[in-house]
C-alpha cells in the first residue's frame, strides 16, 4: 500500500507542477488574512529568497522564476485590493495579455528580495501593472516587469466601480507605459497582417 501511494505521489510531481500549486493555496491563505488594501492604486510587497530549486546553471536566479514569482505578487495583489474577488462575483476573468521583463542585475543564492506591485492605470480591456525585484541588501531594483492584465467579460472601470462603489480617475500613464503600449499595438498589427487576418477583414 505504501509503495502504491509513493508511486501515485511520484506519477503525480513528475505530470503536475505541484509546487505551483501548492504555493497558489498559501498565497491565497496568507492574503485572505491579511487586512484589507482600500486603495486599489496602492503599492503593494511581498518577500521571497533565492532558493536551491530557483538557481539555473549559472548559479543565480532563473529568468523564468522571475515571471513565476510576479504571478504569485498579482495574485497577492488582487486578493488584498479586491480585484480578485469582485471579477469572480461578476463573472469575469483576469488574464495575462502581455509582460515584458528587463533584468538589472542577478539575484544570488540566498539573497532576499522584495517584489514590489502596482497598478499604472487601466483602458477599456486591460490593467496595467509594474512589478519590480528590490534586492533587500542594498535597495537596488534587480528587475522590473510590465504586465498587461486582460480583462474578459467584463471590463476593468466596471470592475472598479463594483469594489469602490464610485469612478475612479484612471493615473495618467508614465512614458515608459505609453511607449510599451505602443510597441504591443505595433507587434499586434504586424502579427495580423503577417497571418493576413487584416485582409480577411477589410
Amino acid at each position: 500500500m505504501l509503495l502504491l501511494v509513493l508511486g501515485a505521489l511520484l506519477l503525480l510531481f513528475c505530470s503536475l507542477d505541484v509546487w505551483y500549486f501548492l504555493r497558489g493555496v498559501h498565497v491565497f491563505v496568507e492574503a485572505w488574512f491579511q487586512p484589507r488594501i482600500l486603495d486599489i492604486l496602492a503599492e503593494q510587497s511581498i518577500e521571497g529568497m533565492v532558493l536551491l530549486h530557483d538557481l539555473d546553471y549559472m548559479g543565480h536566479m532563473n529568468n523564468s522564476r522571475y515571471l513565476r514569482e510576479c504571478d504569485f505578487a498579482r495574485f497577492h495583489h488582487y486578493m488584498r485590493n479586491g480585484l480578485f474577488m469582485a471579477s469572480c462575483k461578476l463573472g469575469a476573468k483576469m488574464v495575462v495579455g502581455a509582460s515584458t521583463i528587463r533584468y538589472r542585475r542577478s539575484l544570488a543564492f540566498r539573497e532576499a528580495f522584495e517584489i514590489r506591485t502596482k497598478i499604472l492605470g487601466w483602458d477599456e480591456k486591460a490593467f496595467y501593472l509594474e512589478q519590480r525585484f528590490v534586492s533587500k541588501k542594498d535597495g537596488f531594483v534587480s528587475a522590473v516587469m510590465l504586465c498587461r492584465q486582460n480583462v474578459v467579460r467584463s471590463s476593468p472601470e466596471t470592475i472598479i466601480e463594483y469594489i469602490c462603489k464610485r469612478k475612479i480617475e484612471c493615473p495618467k500613464f508614465p512614458e515608459d507605459l505609453k511607449h510599451w503600449i505602443n510597441y504591443i499595438s505595433a507587434s499586434s498589427q504586424a502579427l495580423r497582417a503577417e497571418s493576413g487576418l487584416e485582409e480577411k477583414n477589410k
